[in-house]
């Protein structure tokens, strides 16, 4: 197996810490689901399931597969999961952490935020 990217060595120990979630990791203007996190979430939000990995040689299925949604939609299909029963845990990762005021909004490098019904 190739080695993994920074992003997804950042992507797997924070999913690591939060294995009963779903994990949305914003990268840029997206959360992505990576892995059989993206499979429920393409099931479950009828999203297009996709990839990064551009290697010629692997099968779709020997691919990481991955899906997406804009950060400003994050809300409603959060809100679908928690009603579905899915505990959402959500974190940026590192390259993209804002230096943040006082909001309270902006989520630590490395931690993740998790959501579900009480």
């Amino acid at each position: 197996m190739a080695e993994l990217t920074p992003m997804m060595r950042q992507y797997m120990e924070i999913k690591e810490q939060n294995p009963d979630s779903i994990l949305f990791f914003r990268l840029g203007d997206f959360y992505e689901m990576f892995g059989p996190d993206a499979r429920t979430a393409s099931r479950e939000l009828d999203l297009a399931l996709t990839t990064r990995d551009k290697d010629k040689n692997k099968s779709f299925d020997e691919k990481i597969p991955m899906c997406g949604i804009p950060y400003h939609a994050s809300d409603a299909y959060i809100a679908r999961l928690i009603a579905k029963g899915y505990k959402v845990a959500i974190c940026a990762a590192a390259r993209y952490i804002m230096r943040c005021c006082r909001c309270g909004c902006c989520i630590p490098s490395g931690t993740a935020r998790t959501s579900s019904l009480p």
